[in-house]
């Protein structure tokens, strides 16, 4: 009888901070939360966060996801806006329709809103950085009335821009974009428009910025990356690039079953790191399933530590 072959190691680098953000630890809580007092079902515009895990077990417990707000019925049962933030329209027809809603955007992302706002009744041009489609870029520039704000996605699209017509312009940018990327792009826009107006502090939100650099630091010490998260998640796939860019070859995974074997053909190191709306729970099954097939050593790489608290809104805050 042979003896088993040895499996081969793998050095795993996992990379701190990852996972869950305070604004996704807070739209789920408010789910959860809201299932408690008010009991099922409890309705859902939109994915709560862009994660299907997350959504699949809020779903056992007797959430219902919709698209619009049509298909929720007045009554006791609460309506809640996903993280991502919605349009001004969308409370307005709740509020039109007599529902009952609860607002789970992210206060960074409301933070946002706000700036857009205040630019708009300052009279200057806004241009969004975000990329298009995207439900929190859909939702800050509902925020205006058509044609208020404009959105740019690239240096080719700020080139495209309307030249200089005497107001005053300012830009805003989506929470989750990559830093690097953003950085060229406000770069541009500050070559066209000199006096162009820039957030009081960066839109791109903390645990975005974390969250990259932790996998940029990981990427120049391994071969390979593995990032956790959706496939629709920005802030995920921003993970993912900004490790390509390091060298790494990174690939996105919804949870172990994703995970590109031949792709780690012959590699002795690799970072492991999530989404801001990945569970911990799906990178332990992703370092379990390494493990299974490697002889695995684990370190961690933390670069900054975070404390951030988002409260709850104030009719949550205590159990019924």
């Amino acid at each position: 009888m042979s003896a088993t072959a040895p499996k081969p190691p793998l050095r795993v680098v996992l990379c701190a901070p990852r996972g869950f953000c305070a604004g996704v630890v807070r739209a789920v809580d408010i789910v959860e939360r809201a299932l408690q007092r008010y009991g099922a079902p409890v309705y859902v515009r939109h994915e709560i966060v862009h994660n299907k895990f997350v959504v699949d077990s809020l779903k056992a417990k007797g959430v219902i996801f919709i698209k619009e707000l049509s298909e929720a019925p007045p009554g006791p049962h609460p309506v809640i806006f996903s993280a991502h933030g919605v349009t001004k329209a969308v409370p307005e027809e709740a509020k039109a329709r007599n529902l009952f809603t609860i607002d789970a955007t992210c206060p960074l992302v409301t933070k946002v809103h706000r700036e857009a706002q205040v630019h708009f009744k300052r009279g200057r041009r806004i241009i969004l950085i975000g990329h298009a489609g995207h439900p929190e870029v859909v939702g800050t520039m509902g925020q205006l009335p058509p044609g208020r704000v404009t959105l740019a996605s690239s240096i080719s699209d700020v080139k495209r821009l309307e030249p200089d017509d005497g107001r005053p312009i300012a830009y805003i940018t989506q929470t989750t974009l990559s830093v690097d990327d953003t950085r060229e792009i406000v770069a541009a826009l500050k070559a066209r428009f000199p006096a162009i107006y820039g957030p009081p502090n960066e839109d791109i939100c903390y645990a975005t910025t974390n969250r990259q650099e932790a996998v940029k630091a990981a990427a120049r010490q391994v071969e390979a990356a593995i990032v956790v998260g959706a496939a629709n998640s920005s802030n995920s796939q921003r993970l993912r690039e900004v490790a390509e860019r390091e060298g790494c070859a990174a690939q996105l995974v919804a949870d172990e079953r994703g995970i590109d074997w031949a792709a780690l053909t012959n590699v002795g190191s690799v970072a492991v790191t999530a989404g801001a709306s990945a569970p911990e729970a799906l990178v332990e099954r992703v370092l379990g399933a390494l493990s299974a097939r490697y002889d695995v050593t684990i370190e961690t790489l933390t670069t900054t530590s975070e404390s951030m608290i988002f409260p709850l809104p104030r009719d949550l805050r205590e159990p019924a």
